[in-house]
């Protein structure tokens, strides 16, 4: 199979990764928006309580977080690029990379949380904390799932790269890119903002 056969993008039916994957990233970043209203709201009715415990956060996590995350996006997008050359040697190494920047995301995140943890500073302890909770560790997920979508695409590309399809490895893509997204609307609010 030729991965590199060109697919119409100006098609709007078809965007990289199919129109099914973009509702469900829309889909996803609504319910993230919604929770980030809810939380807003919230944090007007708290002003204080908000401020303060916002101030319990450890800024530094999330901005090395961010490095990590949007490095690792950009890893994506150029092992994307090479395969759509064919540079297989090339996309693999752009992807390990990106699942690297995951997995440090992954790490520094749990080294944070058992901060917290340790601290008390847990789902019921106010309502910052439960929004903290709820919505890192919903991001955790997709960015645990990004991980094994990335290992899987991962595998055929180091033992059949021919099979690859660009569309697939695109959805991958999207996925991971969505998970990016997530963290650069969740980082200046949960961080920095409140």
């Amino acid at each position: 199979m030729d991965t590199t056969a060109k697919i119409d993008y100006k098609n709007i039916f078809y965007p990289p990764g199919g129109i099914l994957l973009w509702i469900i990233i829309y889909l996803e970043l609504v319910t993230f928006g919604i929770a980030l209203v809810f939380m807003a709201l919230n944090a007007r009715a708290e002003p204080e309580l908000f401020h303060e415990s916002r101030l319990l956060l450890n800024t530094a996590y999330g901005a090395i977080n961010t490095v990590f995350l949007l490095s690792s996006g950009w890893c994506m997008a150029q092992s994307v690029h090479f395969l759509k050359l064919g540079n297989f040697s090339k996309s693999k190494w752009f992807l390990r990379l990106t699942i690297l920047g995951g997995m440090l995301f992954l790490i520094l995140k749990a080294v944070e949380y058992a901060d917290k943890i340790e601290a008390g500073l847990t789902v019921g302890y106010n309502a910052f904390f439960g929004y903290y909770w709820m919505l890192t560790l919903f991001h955790v997920i997709h960015v645990v799932v990004g991980i094994i979508i990335l290992l899987v695409l991962g595998r055929t590309l180091s033992k059949k790269p021919q099979t690859l399809k660009i569309a697939d490895y695109e959805s991958g893509a999207a996925f991971w890119h969505m998970c990016d997204l997530i963290w650069l609307l969740l980082f200046p609010i949960i961080y920095l903002l409140f």
